[in-house]
C-alpha cells in the first residue's frame, strides 16, 4: 500500500525554529505523549527521570560532531572565490583522503586547489591546502589534505557544522553546546539533538533511581537533513551512516526485557543502529558496519519500548521514524499542540518524550 509523503506534512513558523540553545542543557520543555492513548502534557525535561522505572534501561549515541566544515579559497590567489567544504567521512586510514560537499560544486572540478582559512578571524594565515580529487556518483567528492594531522586541521580551520535552518554564524559557545555529554566517537557531521538536554545531574538521579545505562555509536551524517522529495514513501533512497553496536549494550538490553522492564532509545539515532541490528528470527545481535535503515509505518520497532526526540522537519525520514512509535496523526497533534505552547524546534529545541 503506497504511503504518501505529504501525510507527514505540517506548517511551522519561522520563529519556532531555535537558533540558540536554552541557556542551560536542562531547561528545555518535554511534551510527554501517551504513544497509545494519545493523550499529552507538557513538563520540564528534568522530569524525565519520573517516568523511568527502577530496572529500565537508556540507550544513547556517543558520537562527537567534527568541525566539519571549512572555507578556503580557490588556488591560494587573493580576490578568488571561496569555496565551503564539509567533510563527511574518511577514505583512507591516514585522513588524508576525505569524501565531502562542496560548495560551489560546479565551479570546483577536480584538480583544483584550496588554500584553508582559519576557523578564528584574529588567527594568523596559516598555509595548508587540499586538493579536489575526483567528483563521485553520488554529487560528494573526493579531496586530500597535503598535511596528514587532520585533528589539527579541524582545529585550526574547522568550525561546528550548524544545521542549515541556524541561520547564523557558528559560535565558540557551539563547540559545546551541540555536543551531547556522551560525545566521544569523532566522526559525525550533526548532533544526535535529544541527548543535548542532558546533564551529569540527570544521569546520576537516572543512576539512583536504579536506571540502566549504555551507549552506541552513529556517526549522524548530512544525508539525515534530505528531505524526502518523492510522493511515495517507500521510493525514497536513503542514506548510509556507520554505526557500532557493542556486546555490553545488547546484554543490557536483552536484560531489561527479561525482566519485563522498557528500554528509552534516546533519539532516532539510536533507534535505527538497534532496528538494524535485529536479525531475521527477531534477536538483537551486536553488530559494526554502515546502515541505510529506513523506518516508517506501519513498522513497529522491536528493540525499544520508549523514545526521547526533539522536533523533526516537515516530510522528514526522522518524523517518519517517529511516526512507527506512535500513529501518525497523534504525533502530528501533538506537533501542534507544541506549536501552539510555542515550544522550541528543531535541533536546539524543545523534545518529546513518546512513552
Amino acid at each position: 500500500m503506497k504511503l504518501a509523503t505529504g501525510l507527514f506534512d505540517y506548517h511551522l513558523p519561522e520563529e519556532l525554529i531555535a537558533q540558540y540553545p536554552a541557556a542551560n542543557r536542562d531547561d528545555s520543555r518535554m511534551l510527554v505523549l501517551d504513544r497509545h492513548t494519545g493523550e499529552c502534557e507538557i513538563r520540564r525535561f528534568t522530569d524525565i527521570v519520573n517516568y523511568l522505572n527502577p530496572g529500565d534501561g537508556i540507550v544513547f549515541n556517543n558520537t562527537r560532531v567534527m568541525n566539519a566544515r571549512m572555507y578556503g579559497i580557490k588556488n591560494g590567489t587573493a580576490g578568488s572565490a571561496k569555496v565551503e567544504i564539509m567533510l563527511v567521512s574518511p577514505a583512507d586510514t591516514a585522513r588524508k583522503k576525505w569524501k565531502a560537499l562542496i560548495k560551489p560544486g560546479k565551479r570546483t572540478p577536480p584538480g583544483t586547489r584550496v588554500k584553508l582559512e582559519p576557523s578564528d578571524i584574529n588567527q594568523a594565515p596559516g598555509d595548508d591546502w587540499l586538493s579536489v580529487l575526483e567528483h563521485l556518483d553520488d554529487g560528494t567528492f573526493m579531496i586530500e589534505f597535503d598535511s596528514a594531522d587532520i585533528d589539527g586541521i579541524q582545529q585550526q580551520y574547522g568550525h561546528i557544522p550548524l544545521p542549515p535552518y541556524i541561520r547564523r554564524k557558528d559560535s565558540p559557545a557551539d563547540l559545546e553546546r551541540y555536543q551531547t555529554i556522551f560525545a566521544k566517537a569523532p566522526g559525525a557531521v550533526a548532533a544526535p539533538t535529544a541527548g543535548l538536554h542532558f546533564t551529569p545531574e540527570i544521569m546520576d538521579a537516572l543512576r539512583a533511581k536504579g536506571v540502566k545505562q549504555a551507549e552506541l555509536t552513529l556517526h549522524v551524517g548530512p544525508g539525515t537533513f534530505k528531505p524526502v522529495s518523492v510522493e511515495d514513501v517507500a521510493q525514497h533512497k536513503m542514506h548510509h551512516e556507520d554505526f557500532l553496536l557493542p556486546e555490553t549494550t545488547v546484554a543490557m538490553i536483552n536484560s531489561v526485557h527479561a525482566s519485563g522492564h522498557k528500554i528509552l532509545a534516546v533519539g532516532t539515532t539510536t533507534v535505527r543502529v538497534l532496528e538494524s541490528c535485529i536479525d531475521s528470527g527477531g534477536a538483537l545481535l551486536p553488530r559494526a558496519g554502515s546502515t541505510d535503515i529506513f523506518l516508517y509505518p506501519p513498522y513497529q520497532p522491536k528493540a525499544a519500548d520508549m523514545l526521547l526526540t526533539n522536533f523533526h522537519l516537515p516530510k522528514s525520514t526522522l518524523l517518519m521514524l517517529v511516526s512507527t512509535f506512535a500513529d501518525r496523526e497523534k504525533v502530528l497533534a501533538a506537533y501542534e499542540l507544541a506549536k501552539k505552547a510555542k515550544m522550541r524546534f528543531y535541533s536546539y529545541g524543545d523534545c518529546m518524550l513518546l512513552k
